[in-house]
């Protein structure tokens, strides 16, 4: 990243789900330098291009959407559904709080 940008960018803290983790090979929280403005999809392209072995287990190849078995979270609420392009919260583009992808439960 060049200085200006550098400037411009935020460290966000991204949470992974324990198999994410395992997958990437990292511990605990994960932090990316992300040029503003911090969206849900700046972020993830941000992990996927610093993890690309992440390409593909938090978003489809083809339409770049969710995975149906993952939930995102910012600031304890459900970003699941919003659009990746909505500006993330500014605890979590400051790095105050994590986004979480969190692998949901299903069964019965």
């Amino acid at each position: 990243m060049s200085d200006a940008a550098k400037t411009n960018a935020a460290t966000v803290r991204v949470g992974l789900p324990y198999h994410l983790r395992n997958l990437a090979h990292v511990e605990g929280d994960v932090q990316l330098e992300v040029a503003a403005p911090v969206t849900l999809r700046a972020v993830l392209n941000a992990l996927e291009a610093r993890y690309p072995m992440l390409r593909g287990t938090i978003r489809e190849y083809e339409t770049g959407q969710r995975r149906a078995f993952l939930r995102f979270f910012a600031c304890e609420e459900d970003w699941s559904l919003e659009s990746h392009d909505k500006p993330l919260p500014d605890s979590v583009a400051s790095g105050k709080e994590p986004l979480l992808i969190l692998g949901a439960i299903a069964g019965g």
